[in-house]
């Protein structure tokens, strides 16, 4: 699901530029596009970081029989 993310974030971006500045050129388009696609990847790997730290605090409470 990863690209789907990206492309969604890259969207996202630009429809929230279009909305801040409708005049906005295509550079500051383009640096939205990038920005949400690059942002969407960074935010991705935190939450599977996250995750990873909770499971492993998990597995070191639990009682070993």
């Amino acid at each position: 699901m990863g690209l789907l993310n990206q492309i969604i974030g890259a969207v996202v971006a630009e429809e929230a530029l279009n909305k801040l500045d409708p005049e906005a050129g295509l550079l500051k388009q383009g640096m939205a596009i990038l920005a949400g696609f690059e942002g969407e990847k960074v935010i991705e790997e935190k939450l599977n970081e996250h995750s990873a730290e909770q499971n492993l605090e998990q597995s070191e409470q639990k009682p070993q029989a």
